[in-house]
């Protein structure tokens, strides 16, 4: 099992009427890494709005002709999903629309709410219909609830993070703004830039303003709400400050690309770190680093620096891998693994090899991974983790919801190693964490259990599902 984080966000406004869908599938296609399972795009032209979303990659749910027949306009939203709450259908495509008596809004979220089943309950007993099973509608309801008095849309999201909890990064578009906003504890990013032409563009990565050729700003900071508009740029912050910064750090250790910038922190300089502290502290004579692609490659090459065993690619990966793969069924014998990725032989036969990678959650990828490298004729293998054992689930946006699947709940470093074949493992120390954050605060509760809120009283990701199919059940009795 590989760990995913739910979402990736866009939003781009420009001074005059331009092919922003364009400009926004060059955003998400940045921003892939984020999400794999649905994605779409909400163009405002002169306040109508046409959108496309489905299931699959960016590039299999555009394609010329479908970014054709989406209008020119100053305004797009753009979302790439992968869903923690809800389950992985059409319906929980995002960007989300909502026509109310106010007029129009489509909004993207990135996240997880830890009160979204509270939040719903109320909702639903105050008469509200809900059309999808993710936590994002359940925002949408609020802030469109709060506009019914409040006088402009950003008026009403500040009134609705009032009782919002957890992790939400947005990117909002009315007819006439484009808005985005930070949760107080700023669990994930959101940042903006600007091109030359003056037009403004919101990501959840600096790498995919780099993509539209716009110029990092700034991060939004947790608590933020900034509103784009012909009027310029107003940055409200009478939520910031409330709460002590959060910041995932997973997104330093495996979620963020490489090359993008969070909160001031690079991710590729954050990774090479993780991997020096790793050979600082779990030291072993070895002939060869290997990283596992792509989120192991850059701690490798800073296991190698810190240690001066010679860096190799030892494992290479399929990129070509998406909705239409067809998984082997129940009667191939085929593992998935060896079809994602593969082993250089020439860098690992007969050597002692240091493997680096991000996670170990069950602990079935990893064992076949080293089996790989056995395979391949690798004498030893040494695992090295640039992350701190997994104990906890998140509540945050990450897919880790359950201690009774994490292997490290149940088993000690050494019975670890010897259950995925390694002949050593060692994991980054959780005070080393820090270091990779930049010295800013950030959360750590899946590997040390202190929730920066309330524990949610349902846990599973198919929740909203299960109550409906309960209510289903009552009804036909």
């Amino acid at each position: 099992m590989s760990l995913r984080e739910e979402c990736g966000v866009f939003g781009i406004l420009t001074p005059k009427d331009a092919d922003v869908a364009h400009l926004a599938y060059y955003g998400l296609y940045a921003l892939q890494h984020r999400g794999q399972e649905s994605c779409g795009i909400v163009v405002n032209d002169d306040g109508v709005f046409c959108s496309h979303k489905d299931m699959g990659l960016v590039s299999e749910v555009f394609n010329v002709d479908v970014l054709a027949h989406l209008p020119y306009g100053r305004m797009a939203v753009g979302h790439v999903r992968y869903g923690t709450t809800g389950s992985s259908n059409r319906q929980n495509c995002q960007p989300l629309e909502v026509n109310h008596q106010k007029g129009h809004l489509a909004l993207a979220h990135n996240g997880n709410l830890s009160n979204a089943a509270q939040l719903r309950d109320q909702l639903e007993l105050s008469g509200a219909i809900f059309h999808t099973t993710s936590d994002t509608e359940t925002i949408a309801y609020i802030i469109t609830r709060e506009r019914l008095h409040c006088g402009s849309v950003e008026e009403a999201l500040s009134a609705a993070m009032n009782v919002l909890d957890g992790a939400y990064s947005l990117v909002l578009m009315s007819p006439q703004k484009l808005i985005c906003a930070r949760d107080p504890y700023g669990f994930r990013p959101i940042c903006y830039g600007r091109t030359a032409d003056g037009t403004y563009v919101v990501a959840s990565e600096t790498c995919a303003l780099q993509a539209v050729g716009a110029e990092f700003v700034r991060d939004v900071e947790p608590g933020e709400i900034i509103v784009f508009s012909a009027d310029g740029v107003v940055s409200r912050r009478e939520h910031c400050g409330k709460k002590p910064k959060k910041l995932c750090v997973f997104e330093y250790i495996y979620f963020a690309r490489p090359d993008s910038v969070i909160d001031g922190v690079s991710v590729h300089s954050a990774r090479l770190r993780a991997g020096a502290i790793l050979a600082q502290k779990h030291p072993v004579d070895a002939d060869v680093v290997v990283g596992v692609p792509d989120s192991g490659l850059d701690a490798a090459l800073g296991f190698s620096r810190e240690s001066g065993i010679p860096y190799g690619i030892g494992l290479i990966k399929n990129k070509y891998i998406g909705r239409t793969f067809i998984s082997p069924g129940q009667n191939m014998r085929i593992d998935q693994v060896r079809i994602k990725l593969a082993a250089v032989e020439e860098c690992v036969r007969g050597k002692r090899v240091v493997l680096i990678d991000d996670s170990i959650v069950r602990g079935t990828t990893s064992g076949r991974i080293v089996k790989l490298l056995r395979d391949a004729g690798a004498r030893e293998i040494h695992m090295r983790i640039s992350a701190p054992p997994f104990l906890h689930p998140c509540y945050y946006g990450t897919d880790i919801d359950s201690e009774e699947n994490l292997i490290a709940c149940h088993h000690s470093v050494e019975q670890i190693a010897a259950i995925i074949g390694a002949d050593s493992l060692g994991y980054l120390p959780a005070e080393a964490l820090g270091e990779l954050a930049g010295g800013c605060g950030y959360c750590s509760a899946c590997f040390s259990g202190q929730y920066p809120t309330a524990i949610p009283r349902d846990t599973r990701k198919n929740r909203f599902e299960q109550k409906l199919s309960e209510v289903n059940k009552t009804k036909e009795k």
